[in-house]
């Protein structure tokens, strides 16, 4: 696994003790105003990432917006890859009609909408909250793991191992989760490294659009969008949940990068 890999395990280490742990990192309490004449301060030793516009600490709720971040990302992740490995195994291992109403029909309904707008439509007609949040993303995000399962099982169900477990007389489903899935998994686990990425990056987008976590829950995409109209007098409302969006997409990208190189032999570096 590369350098890059190890780094990116590390920066994720440290937002998740971080997020696990807000209490005893954040200085103040991330939903409480602690001076309203201190609104918009620059950073000090008193306020580490400065205040935003109502005056709220900018540090505490960078760090307790971890939590809602990594709740988001970890959740979407692990419920979008099961069911869309579900799918996708079905998919592939059975082929005929079932693979052509999944892949050729159920896939392309969901591909052929953008998924942030489709996202945005789903939230905007179930209404803001944390959990209709993760349902609208987890809507979206099982196809990505669905057509990859979809292939490694096309890929697995031809080898010598799968035919001879046929011909000893081998039910489908033992067939299908014993001898082809744990075979077939490493490039949905890879999936779902870059997906966490991806599912952080959509509920800060959500957020951003007034559609993720109500008020005056900290989220880093409702914290930029706070940070619209007061970025040049105060850049620092904007540059640290910035940051703390870049890092935790970039480590994830990371990961996965390495994942991908370490899970296939083909791609290690000499």
């Amino acid at each position: 696994m590369n350098r890059l890999a190890y780094i990116g395990f590390a920066i994720i280490a440290v937002i998740v003790v971080t997020a696990v742990f807000a209490p005893l990192f954040a200085s103040w309490d991330a939903a409480t105003v602690p001076d309203t004449a201190l609104r918009l301060a620059p950073p000090s030793g008193t306020h580490w990432f400065g205040t935003d516009v109502l005056g709220y600490d900018v540090f505490s709720r960078v760090v307790y917006g971890a939590r809602i971040s990594l709740q988001v990302g970890v959740t979407v992740t692990i419920i979008s890859a099961i069911f869309g490995m579900i799918i996708g195994a079905v998919a592939g291992f059975y082929g005929g009609f079932i693979d052509k109403f999944l892949s050729g029909y159920l896939f392309n309904v969901f591909l052929a909408f953008p998924g942030l707008l489709l996202a945005i439509a789903l939230v905007a007609f179930l209404g803001a909250g944390l959990g209709k949040m993760i349902l609208a993303l987890c809507i979206i995000g099982w196809v990505g793991y669905a057509r990859v399962m979809r292939g490694q099982v096309l890929k697995v169900r031809e080898f010598d191992f799968v035919q001879a477990a046929r011909a000893l007389g081998a039910s489908n489903l033992r067939i299908l989760f014993i001898h082809i899935l744990p075979n077939a998994i490493q490039p949905l686990i890879v999936q779902a490294s870059l997906g966490m990425a991806g599912a952080v990056l959509s509920e800060a987008s959500l957020s951003f659009l007034g559609l993720g976590i109500p008020p005056p829950t900290p989220s880093w995409g409702t914290m930029i969008e706070d940070a619209r109209t007061t970025y040049t007098i105060a850049p620092h409302t904007l540059l640290f949940p910035g940051l703390a969006i870049a890092l935790t997409v970039l480590a994830f990208n990371f990961i996965g990068d390495g994942l991908r190189e370490y899970l296939d032999p083909k791609q290690r570096r000499r």
